[in-house]
């Protein structure tokens, strides 16, 4: 289970448990499952998927390391 926090500079838009998380990175779309290698990205416009629940963004930063998700995003 991956920890998953999403937030914009005013507000958690999402926090809680999560099997994947797919984001949009700037060298493609990739997809966070749990034990997954330590990764710092920024995301470009597009939508977070968090199990089948999506937020649209304009830009962001994605940083995972040990099953913990933190997301800051430029909401639309």
């Amino acid at each position: 289970m991956l920890n998953v926090t999403i937030m914009s500079t005013i507000k958690i838009v999402f926090k809680g448990e999560a099997e994947s998380v797919i984001l949009p990175g700037d060298t493609g779309v990739f997809e966070v499952m749990s034990y997954h290698k330590r990764a710092l990205s920024r995301l470009l416009k597009g939508n977070i998927d968090v199990d089948g629940k999506e937020f649209p963004i304009e830009r962001g930063v994605a940083k995972v390391d040990k099953n913990n998700v933190m997301i800051v995003i430029e909401e639309e």
